[in-house]
């Protein structure tokens, strides 16, 4: 099992033919204060798998910051069955895999990452930056200027 694509983005989209959107792809939240709730994101990944992968596999995703600990315990980490069947003649089969999250609380500034696992083994750590920055005065019409 390889891994060709994983990211976290703002909008991702399976269209059900093999193709897959992913728009807005990043690796920082800037927020100007914390905690931060960040409305919506998706992780996209697209996958691709062997015959010598067939089998009942179990696919975590979890979202840890720097001590291991998840940002909502209370939902993750997350856990999927994942059935694979390539049948012999085929030399390997593609999935996209689009996972939307919503509300995610990020309660201090630093690294957090995005771990996959499957079958217990880590495939794959995606980093994210959470980011104090300083709020940007307003200008324009409505600021007076």
């Amino acid at each position: 099992m390889d891994i060709q694509i994983a990211t976290l983005c703002d909008f991702a989209a399976d269209y059900g033919n093999g193709k897959m959107v992913i728009n807005g792809t990043f690796d920082a939240l800037r927020a100007t204060k914390l905690p931060v709730v960040h409305p919506h994101c998706a992780l996209a990944m697209r996958i691709c798998v062997l015959p010598e992968d067939s089998g009942d596999h179990r696919m975590t995703i979890n979202i840890i910051d720097d001590d291991g600990n998840s940002v909502d315990p209370s939902k993750m980490p997350i856990r999927a069955d994942m059935p694979i069947k390539v049948p012999d003649e085929v030399p390997f089969l593609t999935r996209n895999l689009v996972l939307n999250f919503q509300g995610l609380k990020f309660s201090s500034a630093g690294i957090y990452h995005v771990d996959v696992t499957f079958d217990g083994e880590l495939v794959i750590r995606l980093p994210l930056r959470v980011v104090k920055v300083q709020a940007q005065p307003v200008s324009g019409p409505a600021s007076g200027e």
